[in-house]
């Protein structure tokens, strides 16, 4: 690859790469001449998509890792895998994400979608940013949804235990990507590491096809012409991860590439602060008392 293209020499996790808008974001962030790993739970298909990535791209750096990413000790197994791949790591994109219209238990007894959404990329952060601040300045991509806007985080029933809605725990999943972005954003000031969130868009994908809600279903088919496509979907994750214009640039949700106003709580740093201890404690990371700026993030 050459070494005049923007992202040559960077090496970026993409995790969920391996359909929908993470493989389009792979595909993108290679051909700019990143050395880009994906996840997927299945490591034959991990490496097919790989391959995939790898011709779109024209770009042979692309590796992949196999992680169900429901479960903690997966997620804790890849980011040792990665730490061993990658003696630096300078973008990480926390991509994956699920629907699930039923309740279903992990194998670490949390309800799956908060689990997926919001736990699997805390926990995978913490365990990569030792790695994120010693390659700054680095960044760390979180992709939630316009869903956030309608979240609200139950502390008493987080795992959606005592009453159970597919949307809700959805939109909860993904206010807590935002809020965990922000949260990220105090504990990292500094360190030439940068935070930021963003909504891909409705994209045209097999987005929530396991166990989707009836009308989710019936409503897809309707709208399908006009969804945007996985590549369209990647756009912002593509250039939150690789723009100059973003040097510095954090504590931001965006959409179509522009700075959009998120769930008034993803500012509220007593929530923000609650959230990540109480994912600290479900996870067993260690929680860091960061330092408040007056006013804290605005």
């Amino acid at each position: 690859m050459g070494g005049a293209l923007p992202m040559a020499g960077k090496v970026v996790l993409i995790t969920g790469g391996t359909g929908g808008i993470g493989k389009a974001t792979a595909i993108g962030l290679s051909a700019m001449g990143a050395r880009v790993g994906i996840t997927g739970r299945d490591l034959a298909r991990a490496e097919q998509a790989a391959s995939d990535i790898r011709a779109a791209s024209a770009n042979s750096a692309v590796d992949a890792f196999a992680a169900d990413m429901t479960a903690q000790a997966e997620v804790r197994r890849l980011a040792v895998s990665v730490l061993q791949a990658y003696p630096r790591l300078d973008v990480l994109v926390n991509n994956v994400g699920g629907f699930w219209a039923h309740r279903y238990p992990t194998a670490d007894g949390l309800e799956q979608t908060f689990a997926l959404n919001h736990l699997a990329p805390f926990l995978l952060t913490n365990l990569l940013l030792d790695r994120l601040k010693a390659s700054a300045p680095a960044r760390v991509v979180t992709v939630s949804s316009g869903a956030q806007s309608m979240g609200r985080i139950d502390f008493d029933d987080l795992q959606g235990a005592r009453n159970y809605s597919g949307q809700r725990a959805y939109n909860q999943s993904k206010l807590a990507n935002v809020m965990f972005s922000n949260e990220l954003t105090r504990r990292l000031d500094g360190t030439g590491v940068t935070a930021n969130s963003l909504h891909p868009g409705v994209v045209r994908s097999n987005f929530g096809a396991e166990d989707q809600a009836r009308w989710f279903a019936v409503i897809s088919r309707v709208l399908l012409p006009l969804l945007k496509t996985p590549a369209q979907g990647a756009r912002t994750s593509i250039y939150l991860a690789s723009s100059p214009d973003m040097e510095g640039v954090t504590g931001r949700f965006f959409a179509n590439r522009k700075i959009k106003r998120p769930n008034k709580v993803a500012f509220d740093t007593e929530m923000t602060a609650k959230l990540w201890n109480v994912s600290a404690a479900l996870v067993g990371v260690t929680p860091v008392i960061p330092v408040t700026k007056p006013g804290g993030l605005t």
